[in-house]
This record gives C-alpha cells, sequence and structure tokens, in this order.
C-alpha cells in the first residue's frame, strides 16, 4: 500500500518556534545529523523519476506541545506560530523553487497534547491538505456505528484530492475516536471535484466490503463474514448545502413519504387549552367488543410482536390461498371472511400541549429485533422532549434530529420518521414508522370499538404502559393519555372499505392515503353517516397509525 500520509516527529528542538532549527541543521556533517523538515521533504518526493525528484509536497502540518502553543497565544496572541508557518514557506519557496510545479507552499501550526518538551510532529504527503483562506466547504464527512448518532470527522474542499481517516495516532490525515476496525485500517476517499461523486475505498481492501446506500445517503462498511466479528461502519460523505449537485447524486433523498395534502383541509380550529390527566371512577363499566369479536391484547406483553404472534393471538382464522377439500357429508361450510388492521407507525405528539399535565419527555427505547423494550436492551430511542425537540440515542450518544430522516440501527431493518402534515402539525411532531408493523385480523359485517378501554386491536396498543412517559409528578400514565379517547371510533369492514364512526367529540382523527400522504381530517362521522375508508389507507387517532387492508 502507498504512503499517502509522512508522519514523523522530529525530537530534542531546542525552540520549537525557530524555524531554522526545524528545516535544516547546521553544518555539513551529512551523516551524523538526525534528519530534519528539510531532510524529510527530499526522502519522499511527491513525484520523482528514476531516483531524481521532479516535484515535492507543498502542504505541510506542524504539531506543537499544547503547553508551549497556549503560552504563545496567552502571551503574544500567536504572533510565534504565525512567524513560524511564514518563516518556514519562504524556506521551502526558496530551497525547493524548481519543485513546485506552481502550487501554493501552506503550513498549518497546531497544538496537541500528546507531544513532549522539544518535540514536532510533522504531517505531509497526498492525503495532507491545506485550503486556501477563501475556499468554500464542498462535503462533510460523519462517521456513525448505528446511523442514530453521526460524529463529524473532517470537511472536503474542492481542491482536495485525497483524504485518509483512519484510528487515532495512525498515520491518517484525518484520525477519529470513533474509528472500531483497528489502527492498520484505513478509509480513503477520492474527490474528483464538485461535477463528480466521490469513490470510497478501504485500505488495504482485504477483509472489507463496502456498499452504498442510496435510500439512506451514506456508505456501509463491514468486516467480512468469514472474519472474527462482525463490525459495521456507516460513512456519509453529507454536500454542502448551496453547493449543486453532480450528474450522478452520491446522496439520494430516503424514500419517504412526501407530506402534501391530497385534498382540501377544514379551517383549523383554534388552538384548545390544554388537556390535564383526571381520575377515572373505578366503578364505571369499560366498553367491551360486540358478541364474536375476540381481544387479541395479552396484558403482561405490551411490546411490539410479529405479525404471526398477533394472528395466532386472534379467535378469527384467516383465510387461506387454498381452502382444503371437502369432506363428503351433509354439512355445508362456508369461508370465514376476514380484514386485516395494522400499526404500522406511532404519531409522535407535541408534548408542549400538555405542559399543565407535568408531561416531560416521552422516550420510544427499540431493541434488535426493533420492537419497545426497555433501556437496557435498547439500540436505539427517540425522544420528544417538552419544548416538542426531537432526539435520537443510543450507546454512541444522544443527538437532535428532524424529519425525515432513516435509521438503520441493525441489519435489514429501518425506521422512518417522516413529517407531520400542515393540517397535523398543531397535535403531531412526526410519525415514526415502524420497521417491523403489527397486524391483526378483523371481521367482516361486525362494528368494533377502537379506544383505551376497547378490547377490540388491544394488541395493537403498544404504548399503554406509563414507562415511555415522563412526567414530573411521578404519577404514571400511558401515552394513550394524550389523544386517544376511551373510545376514540368505531369501524366496521364493508365490501366498499371501512366504515368509521367517531365516538367522542375530544378525539381527532385524520386520514393518510396508502403512502401516508394526509387526505382529510374525519370531522363529522357517525354510525348512521359513517366515514367510508379505502382499503390500504391510514386512519391516526391519538399516537396511532393504523393501516386497514382487505
Amino acid at each position: 500500500m502507498p504512503v499517502y500520509v509522512q508522519h514523523e516527529i522530529l525530537r530534542r528542538i531546542p525552540d520549537v518556534f525557530n524555524a531554522e532549527a526545524l528545516w535544516q541543521a547546521p553544518g555539513l556533517a551529512l551523516f551524523s545529523r538526525r534528519p530534519l523538515l528539510r531532510d524529510l521533504l527530499e526522502r519522499s518526493p511527491r513525484e520523482h523519476r528514476g531516483r531524481a525528484a521532479t516535484r515535492c509536497f507543498s502542504h505541510i502540518t506542524l504539531a506543537l506541545p499544547q503547553e508551549e502553543v497556549d503560552d504563545d497565544y496567552h502571551l503574544s496572541r500567536g504572533a510565534r506560530a504565525r512567524d513560524l508557518a511564514q518563516s518556514l514557506t519562504s524556506l521551502h519557496q526558496k530551497d525547493f523553487a524548481d519543485l513546485l510545479g506552481g502550487e501554493q507552499v501552506r503550513y498549518d501550526v497546531v497544538g496537541t497534547d500528546t507531544l513532549g518538551a522539544g518535540e514536532v510532529e510533522v504531517r505531509f504527503g497526498h492525503a495532507v491538505y491545506l485550503p486556501a483562506p477563501d475556499e468554500k466547504v464542498l462535503y462533510n464527512v460523519s462517521l456513525s456505528r448505528d446511523s442514530a448518532v453521526w460524529h463529524p470527522v473532517c470537511p472536503i474542499y474542492p481542491a482536495q484530492r485525497l483524504v485518509l481517516i483512519g484510528a487515532a495516532g495512525s498515520d491518517a490525515s484525518h484520525a477519529s475516536a470513533h474509528w472500531p476496525f483497528g489502527p492498520d485500517a484505513s478509509l480513503l476517499i477520492l474527490n474528483d471535484g464538485a461535477d463528480a461523486p466521490p469513490v470510497v475505498q478501504m485500505r488495504p481492501k482485504e477483509g472489507y466490503q463496502c456498499s452504498y446506500d442510496a435510500r439512506s445517503g451514506y456508505y456501509t462498511i463491514r468486516t467480512l463474514p468469514e472474519q472474527t466479528g462482525n463490525t459495521r461502519l456507516l460513512v456519509k460523505i453529507a454536500r454542502r448545502a448551496g453547493v449543486p449537485a453532480p450528474g450522478r447524486s452520491i446522496a439520494a433523498a430516503p424514500a419517504t413519504a412526501t407530506a402534501t395534502v391530497a385534498t382540501p383541509a377544514p379551517a383549523a380550529k383554534p388552538a384548545s387549552r390544554p388537556a390535564v390527566w383526571q381520575e377515572r371512577q373505578s366503578g364505571q363499566r369499560a366498553i367491551a367488543a360486540p358478541d364474536g369479536a375476540a381481544s387479541v391484547r395479552n396484558d403482561s406483553d405490551c411490546c411490539v410482536r410479529s405479525h404471526s404472534a398477533s394472528a395466532e393471538a386472534t379467535a378469527i382464522p384467516v383465510r387461506r390461498q387454498q381452502p382444503p377439500a371437502p369432506i363428503e357429508n351433509d354439512a355445508t361450510y362456508a369461508p370465514s371472511s376476514t380484514q386485516r388492521i395494522s400499526l404500522v407507525a406511532l404519531a409522535l405528539p407535541r408534548l408542549s400541549r400538555y405542559r399543565d399535565t407535568g408531561t416531560q419527555a416521552l422516550a420510544l427505547p427499540f431493541n434488535r429485533q426493533m420492537a419497545l423494550s426497555a433501556g437496557a436492551e435498547a439500540v436505539i430511542s427517540f425522544i420528544v422532549n417538552s419544548n416538542d425537540e426531537l432526539y435520537v440515542a443510543s450507546t454512541e450518544g444522544r443527538q437532535r434530529i428532524s424529519a425525515p430522516a432513516s435509521f438503520n440501527p441493525v441489519d435489514g431493518s429501518t425506521i422512518a420518521l417522516l413529517p407531520a402534515a400542515p393540517a397535523m402539525a398543531e397535535r403531531y411532531c412526526a410519525l415514526l414508522g415502524l420497521a417491523r408493523p403489527l397486524g391483526t385480523a378483523a371481521p367482516v359485517g361486525a362494528r368494533l370499538h377502537f379506544g383505551r378501554h376497547s378490547p377490540a386491536l388491544a394488541g395493537l396498543r403498544i404504548l399503554g404502559e406509563a414507562r415511555f412517559l415522563q412526567r414530573a409528578s411521578g404519577a404514571a400514565a400511558g401515552v394513550e393519555r394524550i389523544g386517544l379517547s376511551r373510545e376514540a371510533f368505531s369501524f366496521e369492514a364493508s365490501a366498499r372499505g371501512f366504515l368509521i364512526a367517531r365516538l367522542s367529540a375530544s378525539q381527532a382523527l385524520y386520514h393518510l392515503d396508502e403512502t401516508l400522504t394526509f387526505v382529510a381530517s374525519i370531522e363529522h362521522a357517525t354510525s348512521d353517516a359513517p366515514y367510508l375508508l379505502p382499503r390500504g389507507h391510514h386512519l391516526v387517532a391519538g399516537p396511532y397509525v393504523l393501516r386497514f387492508d382487505a
């Protein structure tokens, strides 16, 4: 592998701000003196023909002991560091005038805590670049282990050809404390300018696999399966805002639904007074499901479960592709017609509407199976605070986010964060699409109720536990208390679709189409005059986004 960064430490320097002491030792004892900056540049030319150098490197970074740099800044506002860079630039231009090839000589002086007294760290090479004073950033590079928390690493400038990223202490142009592959591996980024997408490669190539996800807009680098462990690193090379994209885009926007209004929405109502927690009398009668409808709720498990688990917990059989052969007797068999209802997303409420209740934050942790779990098992968590700010948290830290966005905490699972439509923005911050939707069956011809106290579709109500909601008073209350009535709506499957009736005057219901695009706000819907929800469309009630399928 070629050497992309020349890295040397000059030792026993009496004065680290003395350019002559760093550039060349006095005298002609060539074989007895220790190599200094001029010797290093001669021994490692940028280009050469045979043994003769034809070009030399012109961008050099010097790292001095941090204490020396701090003293210079305190006493002279960094004058000695500026004089050192200017003096070395003059010496460089004088001694290598015929090897510069018209390039500008640039020196940068920084401080580091890893050097002792009298030591100077020198870096130059193909992957070392110092921008011009007026040069704008083209890309910003950041790394992540879980797609939730991104750590910025370095910028890339239009004239910067190569970037080498590696572990802290390695011979890379930019070191990252979050590098997972060890000191011998490096990430090489080739930049051919604003009109071409960057090229990403691992060095050495053996043992690593690199792929690009156009939907998410980042590269995924992982160790090969035959190696020990399964380490993954995500690399995002984001183009600076305002810079036009090249002909072939390298960072396509995530494929998320656009929150556009399909039909004219009714005029927004004036903001009502925030709701407060109201204690219910224990003697009040719970609303039961109609006869023949079986509950699919498991009180001991309020986490997300798979499609098959929900179907098995439902007493109504699912229609088979090929019905069994009839038995020859006098009985007549008629198949049971069923419809399927799925929880596909969670509507994140605006907690600022409920400050009077003492609500402080909403935290939704997901485990590796992308099911709601306890905090200790979580690989990614989504948080809404009392100021309606969205955050994502993981073992890597916590970061502010905004919709639209997508997250890939584990391979094969994607959680999408979609913006709330303008007609829903008064109540909701965003829609959090579930990586693994939860579904159950509903019979045709029976009218069922959905709400906090309704047993129908209880298996889809995964936010009934109080542990997801943080309140100042410490009193327990589930997320369902925010926006979901005891009896929210009723529904009945029909040949044309689903007939929706609004059961509570305070319950907000929203109709979304099959792509989660806003259609209408359901204001007037009764059992006598129900609202028709087409098959495959969605209904938002409280924190739940339900899809009604045939």
